[in-house]
């Protein structure tokens, strides 16, 4: 009987050490940073498609978007979906899908959409980084300034993080829809170089590459260009709210390469990586960082040629995707159940976590659950 009394004793300290165990690990997850350091990362164009199934079955094979169609099936075609993306995209679904969240696999129910109708570029970053559509004011991709305010620039005029804000990206619209002039906030896009007196000798080297390696579109730079300033940026400068937007997978897509594009997203993959690595061994972001990563617009799917394009005559072009990780964020994996999300989400998120007044007249939208409560 007392050996039976001592064994129920041992069992029920081994439960009360299982649950304290579980219980500091809430308490660690649901910490909120104090002072949580924002990157939000956009891939344009990407779809949702390739994201959660990887190489598309009746586009690796074609060759009318594909030259080599034998090299790119032995780098990205799998048996199955799962292994396909993972393949494809070996950071999202090797580490991400463990530590955070991956919404918008619509053959599961999980939808992520845009609230704007044109399903293009311009009126889509207006609607992630102010949080609602303008598709009266903002109908075209010209090189006008937004009449709308980022939240890049709402954090970069408030007290707490002026100055503390900077924006990269591979189109050269990026510096008007950030209006960079009323905002303040630097702009690194298109094929600007790295300016000002302190630059370093990474900066340098930059500049001078960048002049050196031409790009396939006149108003697209390649992503290297646009990942490595900003790096440089956030090891030199630690800006505490980061904007950063690869460009080349939307135009790989408009030119019909298909490989490329592919070729481009498990590149972008690699570069996300980077800069994950580079928060978690720099004390100033490290455990303080969450990064938010999402598209701009989706593409079309049927007819099979409307992959390369989008806008609102596209079906699918619409449909879009989120992937949140970092500090904070409840690390729920990919969605598997039903729920319908919308871009202009994004911004009162970012500004709630930043502790940022919230105008609701100008940001209507209801912030993302996505961080432990």
């Amino acid at each position: 009987m007392k050996s039976l009394q001592n064994s129920e004793k041992k069992t029920s300290m081994v439960l009360l050490t299982v649950l304290a165990s579980m219980l500091c690990t809430i308490t660690l997850w649901a910490q909120k940073p104090e002072h949580p350091k924002i990157v939000l990362i956009t891939l344009d164009g990407f779809r949702w498609q390739e994201l959660f199934t990887g190489a598309d079955p009746l586009l690796i094979g074609n060759e009318d978007y594909v030259k080599d169609t034998k090299g790119l099936k032995a780098q990205f075609w799998r048996n199955t979906a799962e292994e396909r993306r993972e393949a494809l995209m070996p950071f999202i679904w090797d580490v991400v899908v463990k530590t955070g969240q991956i919404h918008g696999n619509r053959s599961k129910g999980s939808k992520v959409n845009l609230t704007n109708q044109l399903w293009f570029s311009y009126p889509g970053y207006n609607e992630i980084l102010t949080g609602k559509a303008d598709d009266i004011r903002i109908n075209s991709n010209d090189k006008i300034d937004n009449p709308n305010i980022t939240i890049l620039e709402r954090a970069n005029k408030s007290l707490k993080y002026n100055g503390k804000v900077v924006a990269f990206g591979s189109w050269d619209v990026f510096p008007f829809i950030v209006n960079e002039d009323r905002s303040g906030v630097p702009v690194n896009a298109g094929f600007k170089n790295a300016t000002g007196p302190d630059l370093s000798e990474r900066e340098i080297f930059l500049n001078e590459l960048q002049a050196q390696v031409p790009s396939p579109w006149s108003s697209v730079r390649l992503d290297a260009f646009t990942h490595h300033y900003a790096l440089e940026t956030m090891n030199k400068k630690h800006p505490e709210l980061v904007f950063i937007a690869y460009g080349e997978t939307d135009d790989f897509a408009h030119d019909g390469d298909y490989e490329a594009y592919l070729e481009s997203a498990h590149n972008t993959d690699a570069l996300i990586r980077e800069l994950w690595d580079f928060t978690q061994e720099d004390p100033f972001y490290k455990d303080q960082t969450v990064f938010l990563i999402t598209t701009d617009h989706g593409r079309g799917t049927s007819p099979l040629k409307t992959w390369k394009g989008h806008g609102e005559k596209v079906k699918g072009a619409g449909e879009v995707w989120l992937v949140a990780f970092g500090n904070g964020i409840a690390p729920f994996g990919e969605t598997g159940t039903p729920e319908q999300l919308y871009s202009d989400q994004i911004a009162p998120t970012i500004m709630q976590w930043l502790e940022l007044e919230i105008d609701k007249k100008q940001m209507p939208a209801t912030a993302l659950e996505l961080q432990q409560k």
